[in-house]
């Protein structure tokens, strides 16, 4: 099963998540419980970078209030970047203040070295003496995996010679290698703000969500959907599901949605790259979710060279809940259109595949 909770404030978000879950059922709380965010450079979580503090916060605070007292953080930043810097600027240096939590900068570890599958790896001693592993990833696009989200986040947990080695061996195989030697028990995905291109941040886009799970295979098949990937393209994710660490999202899958009256309206100031796309929108009262999936999947179509193929402006939001219309409407609120593309909020793939279908190939 996967939860998906939409609104913008964060913290309750992921306090109201956990309630429901209840991950901590068959939990020993005497565990040392990690807490892994995406700290993959010094930004603040409003670039589309880096994994909220205030995600970390509901965690600690429910694990806390469950009778958990043995939380730590742990990251590290990718090479060239400090992880103390990045704990510094993305507010998790006060975080951990603030709860008396240490945090773990895993550049400073020692360096074990496991046999899994196909592959010896280097992996960090201290994320293989934790007893449970919270995941907590950003939603992104990676301009060489395509998808950076539950799965790819464990690279956190390699020293930085191993980072290197990962790219030579062409990142797929060792990110599904390193999520068979190493297990996640939870994951909570801020998709609040994502990115649309680089894991580094700089083209932000409001999804309004938190996303939930025990599977990151379930997760990251799930995500990719979401912004407009096929799964086929990341190979890691079928990897992963070839070594058995999780099962694919389908048409079968149970998602569990909370507070579905509650998106968060566009309020965040769009990137250029966001601009550029959004002058083949006509927005009116367009709900986040919903948004970011439009803005996902033009994209798409852009990398595809395909955007210029589409002749009519593409419209969304409740403004246009009683329009009738023979241009592409996107979500529920444009249900009266001829050219609707259905979902409430609906996936970007699913958007990419209207278009293309009804615009591109017959060009």
């Amino acid at each position: 099963m996967i939860h998906v909770i939409y609104g913008k404030d964060s913290y309750s978000m992921v306090r109201e998540l956990l309630e429901s879950m209840k991950p901590e059922k068959e939990w020993n709380k005497g565990s040392l419980i990690a807490l892994k965010p995406n700290l993959v450079v010094s930004k603040p979580s409003d670039s589309g970078a880096t994994t909220s503090p205030e995600v970390t916060r509901g965690v600690i605070e429910h694990f806390k209030d469950k009778g958990f007292s043995n939380l730590v953080i742990m990251e590290s930043s990718w090479v060239g970047d400090s992880t103390e810097k990045a704990f510094k600027v993305c507010g998790y240096e006060n975080l951990a203040r603030e709860y008396n939590l240490d945090l773990f900068d895993l550049k400073k570890d020692k360096a074990v070295k496991k046999k899994g599958k196909s592959l010896t790896l280097s992996l960090c001693e201290k994320a293989l003496e934790v007893d449970y592993l919270i995941n907590l990833p950003v939603l992104k696009s990676h301009c060489q995996t395509r998808l950076t989200c539950a799965l790819k986040n464990l690279k956190g947990l390699i020293p930085d010679r191993e980072k290197r080695r990962f790219h030579d061996l062409g990142l797929h195989e060792p990110i599904a290698e390193l999520n068979f030697l190493i297990k996640t028990s939870l994951i909570i995905v801020d998709a609040v703000i994502g990115d649309l291109t680089h894991e580094e941040g700089g083209n932000p886009v409001e999804m309004g969500r938190i996303i939930g799970g025990v599977d990151p295979v379930l997760i990251d098949s799930y995500a990719a959907e979401l912004i407009g990937l096929d799964v086929e393209e990341i190979r890691y994710i079928s990897m992963s599901k070839q070594l058995e660490i999780g099962n694919l999202f389908n048409k079968d899958t149970e998602v569990k949605e909370y507070r579905l009256d509650n998106y968060p309206e566009i309020t965040l100031e769009p990137s250029p790259r966001v601009k550029r796309l959004a002058r083949y929108i006509v927005e009116g009262g367009a709900c986040s979710p919903c948004y970011g999936a439009l803005i996902h999947a033009l994209s798409r179509l852009e990398e595809k060279g395909n955007l210029g193929k589409i002749p009519d402006k593409i419209f969304i939001g409740r403004k246009f809940r009683d329009m009738k219309s023979t241009s592409p409407g996107i979500g529920l609120c444009t249900a009266k259109f001829s050219k609707n593309i259905s979902g409430c909020p609906p996936k970007a793939l699913d958007i990419v595949k209207y278009l293309e279908e009804h615009f591109v190939k017959n060009n």
